[in-house]
């Protein structure tokens, strides 16, 4: 019986700066992997002490990406979705503040036998762990591990030292690292800078690590002579150096990456062998590129000046755009400036959809409130998630119902009318940290309306975020003035979507449809909607 082939394993590093794209990075090899007919996962190790980012201001770090399981994980397991395809777990983010918990959890348990615990080995033994379980039981060929933050963070020490350990332990054809490096560009010498690459491969270097390929960042072409210089000096072939200038689309990233070669430096690192196909990336980018239709959505929230907030909506528009032959351009709407029907008329002039983004909190709320008003009674095409939904039926029970001062008790504790309301079952928590409806719930649908003919099934599943839903108190009265219920999670007796019948496409949902989409299959409610978009478009014109 031959032995089983061992893991193979990629560590995306990131040097210079943050934001770099490490996750795009990552994601887009993952893509040629998987597109090879390698089997690939990925695990993204954040360096910070939070538990999990579900606590954390949007302004701090972007979208809260939630899984099946309910767990709450950094953005770029989102781009790790979208590009190779499958559904993440738990076990695909580990944060320094899990590492630490569970080491001190043992320590009090007594399970270090009276041991001085320390950072190396028992932290790094930990990490190492969580870097192999990502693939117990062995299911994937490669898995592809992106760690947060720039090279040289006194937090991300444990975390390389790692790294140099596992890399010892699986051998030189088990494993590789690229390096994601930031090439900028000196206007006044006109030229690409290339000391802080040499500098971040030094500081690798001095941990113990060695880039197998730098990828390096920059908004102009990369000369041969600069990828000699930056081979020189840090120790690769030139033909590992492999430009990353910015593109109109991440969706190109791969291939560039295949352009130059990075499947071939992969296969010959790993021992792989493998070729990918590309055809279908390269159609995708064609049509993004070349579309026959342009639309402009109104994007309503309140984080209006941080996209990274709502990256999966942005991402569930391209991919909506391209299978609807359409540009999807968004124009940001802060919902603060929207006070009255006068505003919101202005807010929306020339405008071919509308949605309502998800979010916490009163700020902006009543504008929301408006914007649905406006999107309802104008016939626009409109989509509504999570707080969006609630500001829809807020909106729906004010103006049509006649419950004047309907409202959520997330924004007025004593409103008459509480048609939205916290969940029976988060009114006695305390805790804030992963306490919330998470991840994946069951939803049926009634057939014959517009949510059951985008996802031509009845039974369905998504993702959860939320405290806040609708008050089943008021069900009725909502139904009898025409507000369809077109989605209920049975067990649980709640809604998870409405609709209206009387409208080209209004639609709201309480899960968070975004989080499913993927760049080979755009999500069947932001299909529809920019469908409906463009259609609305086409009318006006």
């Amino acid at each position: 019986m031959s032995a089983a082939k061992p893991t193979k394993y990629i560590f995306v590093l990131g040097g210079v700066m943050s934001g770099l794209g490490k996750g795009i990075t990552a994601s887009s090899i993952g893509y040629l992997l998987k597109n090879a007919g390698i089997r690939v996962t990925i695990l993204k190790l954040d360096p910070y002490l939070n538990v999990d980012p579900g606590t954390m201001n949007p302004y701090q770090h972007g979208e809260v990406f939630v899984l099946d399981d309910g767990s709450e994980t950094d953005l770029d397991l989102g781009h790790y979705e979208r590009f190779i395809d499958i559904d993440m777990t738990k076990e695909n983010n580990a944060t320094a503040g899990q590492i630490y918990s569970i080491v001190l959890d043992r320590e009090r348990r007594g399970e270090y036998l009276g041991q001085t615990v320390q950072v190396i080995p028992h932290v790094t033994d930990e990490i190492i762990h969580r870097i192999k379980s990502v693939n117990s039981p062995k299911k994937y060929d490669v898995v592809i591990c992106e760690v947060g933050g720039t090279v040289g963070d006194i937090e991300s020490l444990p975390f390389m030292e790692s790294i140099r350990q596992l890399s010892l332990e699986v051998g030189y054809h088990n494993h590789m690292i690229v390096h994601v490096t930031l090439l900028p560009f000196v206007k006044a010498s006109g030229e690409l800078k290339s000391k802080p690459t040499q500098h971040s491969v030094m500081k690798l270097r001095e941990i113990g690590l060695s880039p197998d390929i730098i990828f390096c960042r920059s908004e102009y072409p990369i000369d041969r002579s600069v990828r000699e210089k930056i081979a020189l000096f840090c120790n690769v072939h030139p033909d590992h150096v492999i430009e990353g200038r910015d593109v109109p689309s991440i969706y190109e990233v791969p291939l560039i990456m295949f352009e130059q070669n990075m499947m071939e430096l992969v296969n010959s690192r790993l021992k792989l062998d493998k070729e990918p196909d590309i055809s279908h990336l390269q159609k995708f980018n064609e049509r993004y590129k070349h579309p026959e239709h342009k639309v402009i959505i109104a994007m309503c929230g309140k984080y209006t000046e941080l996209i990274d907030a709502y990256k999966s909506v942005l991402e569930a528009f391209v991919h909506a755009g391209v299978e609807n032959n359409s540009r999807v351009d968004v124009r940001w709407v802060h919902t603060e400036k929207i006070v009255d029907d006068l505003s919101a008329a202005k807010t929306f002039k020339n405008i071919d959809g509308i949605l309502l983004l998800p979010g916490f909190g009163s700020r902006g709320g009543e504008g929301k409130i408006l914007s649905s008003k406006h999107a309802r009674e104008k016939k626009i095409p409109f989509l509504g998630i999570c707080l969006g939904l609630q500001c829809a039926v807020i909106d729906f029970a004010r103006y049509k119902c006649g419950l004047n001062g309907a409202n959520s008790t997330e924004y007025n504790k004593k409103t008459e009318y509480p048609v939205i309301d916290l969940m029976e079952s988060q009114k006695a928590i305390k805790i804030k940290g992963g306490t919330m409806r998470l991840g994946a719930y069951d939803c049926e649908l009634k057939t014959g309306t517009k949510t059951y003919n985008a996802y031509r099934k009845k039974k369905i599943s998504e993702r959860h975020r939320h405290r806040y839903e609708v008050n089943n108190r008021y069900r009725s009265r909502l139904e009898k003035n025409g507000l369809v219920f077109s989605g209920v999670n049975k067990n649980l007796d709640v809604v998870e979507t409405i609709e209206l019948t009387n409208h080209p496409w209004f639609v709201a949902t309480q899960f968070h449809p975004e989080l499913k989409s993927r760049i080979n299959r755009a999500h069947p409610l932001f299909r529809e909607f920019i469908n409906a978009a463009v259609k609305y478009n086409t009318k006006v014109s």
